[in-house]
């Protein structure tokens, strides 16, 4: 056992305190027992509390030094390739965020001109995927695609229980199912634990492109299932799951027994990319099967973090009686979303960027992304060290793994602008002995963020790295990663190198966070994981 493990901060701090030193206090204009230090006040030499409000607060400037002095400690926002939300807006986006930071989108009636913008971009994204009528759209914001997509799951399950209960059956024994590839993320599989939906997770294999198999969906389908989850960009691999395909099949099941089940797209973030880099896929409302998407803003968007969109085809697929008539704010209000009271500004920021891009600014964003994603992808592979998973660089279709390089972005595999990698079989081979888990921790000493984690179950053996390409991730910085990631990958290979010690160790452990030890839940208290959980998102 470590030795940390025997060592509690907390108490050391405290034992190590000066036991016997006295100040002498003053008299000032504030009052006596104050001590005027020039940098934090009294808590230049004093703890604070942490689990318990002072009896004396301090001046909002030395509140905000010691605050952002704590937070000086978090990771670069820019080098955190592990994360899809996006880190950066114009100044005059920022500018809109700070005045209008105290205003609550739920109060319509006092912030009229703001739900007219929440309007509108409902609006602008119900035509963006192509719903029947952009105008009659219904859809709202959301806190993030989490809650979107249990508005969307939610939606489904009570329209198949209303069929159910018009034909007679039970709407209990044995129950609603969905289905999704064992890939998705927590948001999916946490909407079949809340509302007690059984969850049938698709296997996911290296033929299916580590994502949904439409065919072998099918299997997991029967009367009982309230849809489909699919999901456009995977937060694994980046891959797009192919939302025709099941369609088709869903159509031809529909057309056997009868039974009509609907799909939910998850375009967390493929949802602001598909639309602008590749319009010819064929994904979104254009399919009659397809009832609900949701998209993050803060993703691809290229909003703060804050917001995210639902939009269902038509009225019809959202149930009466999932929205709420609200009376009590001074005018007539409808809410169908889980969260009450939510911050206005992210929406805001989020219709800046549709009158301040649009269609061209977002198709130049994703391009640029893309061609960023595609040179980082192509120099790991040519290092010889690593296989890239991802498939953006590769043309459509094609079965050899060589990437390719031609000027029009239709002759690529759509996906993300996702780069996943791992060591390749031949460096595996000439070093058994380096741990791929170390890139992970030798990048974070030189400020990168790039996750190393397990692929989903079956496919757990293969552990992989990840780097989310997003606007401000350049290529000045693709450049300066390739060769960070070459000379830590060599290093560890090197038996000169005093980093090649790190691989006879045993597994990383992890700092412990100096906190108090009731304040967390503790290993074990939660439940196991089932394998969807993409731990770095």
């Amino acid at each position: 056992m470590a030795l940390s493990r025997h060592v509690n901060p907390d108490r050391i701090i405290q034992e190590s305190r000066d036991k016997h030193t006295t100040h002498k206090h003053k008299e000032g204009p504030t009052g006596g027992d104050t001590v005027p230090y020039a940098y934090g006040e009294r808590y230049a030499t004093m703890p604070i509390p942490k689990y318990n409000m002072a009896s004396k607060g301090v001046s909002a400037d030395t509140a905000y030094r010691l605050i952002h002095d704590d937070l000086s400690l978090d990771g670069s926002p820019l080098l955190n390739l592990a994360s899809f939300v996006h880190t950066w807006m114009p100044p005059q986006a920022q500018q809109l965020v700070e005045e209008n930071v105290s205003k609550n989108l739920i109060d319509s009636d006092e912030y009229p001109a703001t739900q007219v913008l929440h309007t509108r971009c409902v609006s602008i994204l119900a035509d963006l995927w192509h719903a029947p009528s952009a105008k009659q759209a219904i859809g709202t914001a959301t806190t993030g695609s989490s809650e979107a997509i249990q508005l969307g799951g939610l939606a489904m399950k009570r329209i198949w229980q209303e069929k159910r209960k018009a034909a007679g059956k039970s709407i209990h024994e044995p129950g609603p199912n969905i289905v999704m590839g064992a890939n998705a993320q927590v948001a999916l599989e946490k909407f079949a634990r809340y509302f007690e939906c059984e969850c049938r997770l698709v296997p996911v294999t290296v033929e299916s492109k580590y994502r949904l198999d439409p065919k072998k969906a099918m299997e997991y389908v029967d009367e009982n299932t309230i849809g489909v989850f699919v999901i456009l960009g995977s937060t694994y691999t980046g891959h797009y799951e192919p939302v025709k395909e099941m369609s088709d099949l869903l159509d031809e099941y529909e057309a056997k027994t009868g039974h009509s089940v609907p799909i939910h797209v998850d375009a967390a973030s493929g949802g602001f990319v598909a639309p602008f880099v590749t319009p010819k896929l064929v994904w979104d409302f254009k399919l009659p099967r397809v009832v609900s998407i949701n998209s993050s803003g803060h993703k691809f968007g290229l909003s703060y973090v804050g917001v995210g969109w639902i939009v269902w085809r038509d009225k019809a697929h959202l149930p009466k009686d999932l929205i709420f008539e609200l009376h009590y704010l001074g005018s007539v209000e409808y809410s169908f979303s889980l969260n009450f009271s939510r911050p206005a500004a992210p929406i805001i920021a989020q219709y800046f960027n549709f009158i301040h891009l649009g269609f061209e600014g977002y198709r130049s964003v994703g391009l640029s992304d893309l061609k960023n994603a595609r040179l980082l992808s192509r120099a790991l592979e040519k290092t010889g060290y690593y296989t890239v998973l991802s498939d953006i660089h590769r043309k459509i279709g094609a079965k050899e793994p060589e990437g390719i390089d031609e000027p029009d972005i239709e002759a690529y595999e759509p996906g993300l602008p996702v780069v996943s990698f791992r060591f390749s079989d031949a460096f595996k081979q000439k070093h058994p002995e380096v741990q791929q888990k170390w890139i992970q921790t030798l990048l974070r000493a030189k400020g990168w963020i790039v996750p190393n984690y397990e692929l989903p179950p079956t496919l757990e053996q293969i552990e992989i790295l990840r780097v989310v390409v997003r606007e401000n991730v350049t290529e000045v910085l693709i450049d300066q990663l390739i060769a960070d990631i070459v000379e830590v990958t060599e290093q560890l290979a090197n038996e000169r190198s005093s980093m090649h010690g790190l691989n006879t160790l045993g597994h990383v452990q992890r700092s412990r966070k100096h906190e108090h030890p009731e304040s967390n839940l503790k290993e074990g208290e939660g439940s196991k994981p089932s394998g969807t959980y993409a731990r770095p998102c």
